[in-house]
């Protein structure tokens, strides 16, 4: 501490009370950056679960495409993908569609 024999009680009350006054700033100062690391970290865990989630999703998706195009393995006539087979039955549909409005346009 500084020599504080020099100074008068009305001084001294000063200095006491300036270096309170400081004390508290920086208490509030430092209690700020603390909430405001407190949000960030919240904010990043909220992101971090957002994207495990987003992943999950994709990794479900992506499984559930690749188990339809993979053949089945109980199907001993066609060992195709069904998502193949309705692709083809689909084409099929509109082929028919087609003749039959080619048919009917004829008459």
């Amino acid at each position: 501490m500084a020599d504080n024999d020099g100074l008068t009680e009305a001084e001294r009350a000063e200095l006491e009370q300036l270096r309170a006054e400081k004390a508290a700033r920086e208490e509030a100062s430092r209690q700020a950056a603390e909430r405001a690391e407190l949000e960030r970290l919240r904010a990043e865990k909220s992101k971090s679960a957002r994207e495990a989630a987003e992943d999950a999703s994709i990794a479900e998706a992506r499984a559930r495409g690749r188990k339809l195009m993979e053949p089945d393995e109980d199907d001993e006539d066609l060992k195709m993908p069904a998502g193949q087979k309705m692709v083809l039955g689909i084409i099929a549909l509109v082929v028919v569609v087609m003749l039959l409005m080619q048919f009917l346009d004829g008459r």
